[in-house]
């Protein structure tokens, strides 16, 4: 049905007033909630109220709590963990080396040994407290060490600020040609520090350069860019601050890795929200002469999609609660606040300050009434023809690639090393690789082995018998418990060292009384191991069921849910594959950090997910107005292809903004995620989902039919 409806130039044009089924259910009251905050006075005041919230967070956020570096990601019943409190006790306990390495091409000269003991006085005349045992030399003569002790339990910016003094002394006066570089664990901490300051100012300025860049590129604007970055880049600091605030009332911790991908994800999501409101606006104001009541049209259509799409990644980041490990729970926490906050500003704040402007904010491109939708015969409306006119070759065709892509995967490896962590080697690195070719590799770094004192001389007895171990010594007693230090004789955190960390434990859980517990960096690595895996096998199912129940809930098909899910896990397991490929054969990473496989796994499954949504919520749409399946999937393609490949590419190229600091956990989840996003929006959405709808036909929206009574229009033959 059409009416008749005069323009502002006089001539009159006729307009689609037929009425249009609801099939957003769950969601609609939320949508028609949502179009009154858009009214001619409702949208001054939602954007005001905006204003003065937005400014009142940035103004008493504040800044996160500073964390200490003896926290460890491990739940409180790891051995290691039980082992670091236990240590506590010791008065030696609080204590975490720095090992300082004196090295010169050949031989150390006198002069240089002279110059180590010198270097020695300089760092104990500032802190008596610093004082370790004498230097030691390798046997090769190559290389000296100093241990300095230091408190572990500085915080993060303490720890980078002492590790920083320390190596400016230990530099003063020294033999030309002598070098030492400054390694152990504070030294790692302080080196990983280092790579985070700035990190925020830096992720911010790439992220917004590059959403700036593929907003402009998209709409085609002088202006119509800035209104959707400006209010994801406000809802960005809100999501700062309020996680800041977060982590000084709870257990969050709100480092630079946290911090970074949560930002990361703000941006991410909150531009794909906008992207889709935008889209749906212009499309109609293009049918309805009043933008304000264009926006309530366009909000009553992609508002529920976005609530889905929103509260799948929300719930699933709130999964992560479930984590032993407490720097995913950290991300989890904060990274569904982000999500929420980003969803705040994209549904609330987006829509009333789109409106504001008008139609001349789309300049040169302004939608005008009656204007024909160019997306009903475009680029996408081909493609999905030619996908639903031969869907199984189509489908077939598409398995194989996934297939092809998956097969990269064989031969992954899980788990860096201390050293291997780095794009590019800091001071700790090279001090440690130089330690490892002169002394034991485990010098750094000892075994701990606390037991009771009455049990030392079993114990020391049982673990010197252990393969691998170099050497075992006394390093502190107090309340009745003596800290063993055991050097192991493999390269840190390195599986070797974890095989022997097992026998160790063996051999001091062996002696009777003891009640021996075994800590230290290679036992924290190890059950960092064990408990990664144990994170990922409880979380990936419940990650699965809560995509699938949102989904159910929003589209009411099983059928559909179900097979849904299938395709955004064909998708990771493709993009992890495609990727360890690339890391293994081209970019030489030794293997994947430990959480990668988790947080790529959530962050596709969640986010990837997305785009299905907004593809297959357009075609029930369609479905509810009578289409069959196939016309409802092509049209629901050509309406939707355009805006979800932009926003697939912007997500991509967000992620691939985590490149810019030089972690290779992060470097890591970039690339898969960002792959895994354009292997989505580029192959499965537009083809594999297409294809499935029209193999399937009606029974796609088995059980409850979207179209009028249940029923639809018989299907047009291919």
């Amino acid at each position: 049905m059409a009416d008749r409806e005069v323009t502002q130039d006089g001539s009159s044009v006729a307009v689609d007033t037929t009425p249009r089924r609801d099939p957003h259910g769950l969601f609609s009251p939320a949508a028609r909630a949502l179009g009154r905050l858009v009214g001619r006075r409702a949208k001054w005041v939602t954007v005001v109220l905006a204003v003065v919230v937005a400014a009142a967070a940035l103004a008493l956020g504040g800044s996160a709590e500073a964390t200490s570096t003896t926290a460890t990601s491990l739940p409180a019943s790891a051995e290691a963990a039980r082992a670091d409190v236990l240590r506590n006790q010791i008065p030696s306990g609080g204590n975490a080396p720095a090992i300082a390495v004196f090295s010169r091409p050949g031989a150390l000269t006198a002069a240089d040994r002279a110059a180590v003991t010198a270097a020695q006085r300089r760092v104990v005349a500032g802190d008596r407290s610093r004082q370790g045992p004498p230097p030691q030399y390798a046997r090769d003569g190559s290389t000296g060490l100093l241990v300095i002790p230091l408190s572990a339990d500085l915080t993060d910016d303490q720890t980078s600020t002492t590790v920083e003094q320390l190596r400016t002394t230990l530099r003063g006066d020294l033999p030309a040609g002598l070098q030492v570089n400054v390694t152990g664990g504070p030294a790692f901490s302080a080196d990983v520090g280092k790579i985070f300051e700035g990190a925020d100012v830096r992720l911010l300025l790439a992220t917004a350069g590059v959403v700036a860049l593929l907003l402009l590129l998209t709409y085609r604007s002088p202006w119509l860019w800035l209104v959707p970055l400006i209010v994801v880049a406000v809802g960005d600091q809100v999501a700062s601050k309020a996680v800041a605030a977060l982590s000084r009332v709870t257990d969050l911790r709100a480092d630079g890795a946290v911090t970074g991908i949560t930002s990361v994800l703000v941006f991410g999501a909150g531009t794909n929200y906008a992207l889709l409101i935008i889209a749906r606006y212009r499309e109609e104001l293009r049918r309805t002469q009043d933008r304000h009541e264009a926006m309530r049209a366009a909000l009553r259509s992609a508002s529920p999609a976005v609530l889905a799409s929103s509260s799948t990644v929300i719930l699933a980041l709130l999964s992560l609660g479930l984590a032993d490990d407490p720097f995913t729970q950290s991300l989890g926490y904060a990274s569904a606040v982000g999500i929420a906050i980003a969803l705040a500003f994209a549904l609330l704040v987006l829509p009333a300050a789109m409106v504001l402007f008008g139609r001349r904010l789309f300049w040169p491109f302004v939608p005008r009434l009656g204007q024909a939708e160019p997306t009903h015969h475009g680029f996408w409306s081909r493609v999905g023809e030619r996908v639903t006119r031969n869907p199984v070759k189509v489908g077939l065709a598409s398995a194989a690639v996934l297939a092809v892509l998956a097969c990269g995967g064989f031969g992954l490896r899980i788990g860096l090393t201390s050293t291997e962590q780095f794009l590019q080697k800091p001071e700790a690195v090279v001090g440690q690789e130089q330690l490892a070719r002169a002394f034991p590799a485990g010098t750094s770094e000892p075994t701990v082995v606390l037991t009771r004192s009455d049990q030392v001389a079993a114990v020391t007895a049982a673990v010197q018998k252990v393969d691998g171990v170099a050497s075992v010594r006394p390093a502190g007693s107090g309340g009745g418990i003596t800290e063993l230090d055991a050097v192991l004789s493999a390269d840190p955190n390195s599986s070797r060292a974890f095989d022997i960390v097992r026998d160790v434990r063996t051999a001091a859980s062996s002696v009777p009384g003891a009640r021996a517990l075994v800590g230290g960096a290679d036992a924290e690595a190890l059950d960092a191991q064990t408990t990664a895996a144990r994170d990922y096998r409880v979380l990936t199912p419940v990650i699965l069921a809560i995509v699938l129940a949102v989904l159910l809930l929003l589209l009411r098909s099983v059928v559909a849910a179900v097979l849904l899910v299938l395709t955004v896990m064909a998708t990771y397991v493709a993009s992890m594959g495609a990727s360890w490929f690339a890391f293994d054969h081209w970019l030489d990473f030794p293997a994947m950090a430990l959480s990668t496989p988790l947080l790529a796994f959530l962050f596709l499954v969640a986010l990837g997910v997305d785009y299905n949504i907004f593809l297959t919520t357009r075609a029930r749409e369609e479905a509810s107005e009578g289409a069959a399946a196939r016309p409802a999937i092509v049209r629901a393609l050509a309406v939707t292809g355009g805006v979800i490949t932009s926003a697939g590419i912007l997500l991509a190229s967000v992620f691939a903004v985590l490149g810019v600091l030089p972690l290779i956990q992060l470097a890591q989840v970039g690339t898969i995620v960002g792959f895994g996003v354009l292997l989505d929006t580029l192959l499965v959405r537009s083809v594999v989902v297409p294809a499935l709808v029209s193999i399937i036909g009606e029974r796609w929206w088995w059980p409850s039919h979207p179209g009028p009574h249940g029923t639809s229009e018989p299907e047009p033959a291919p």
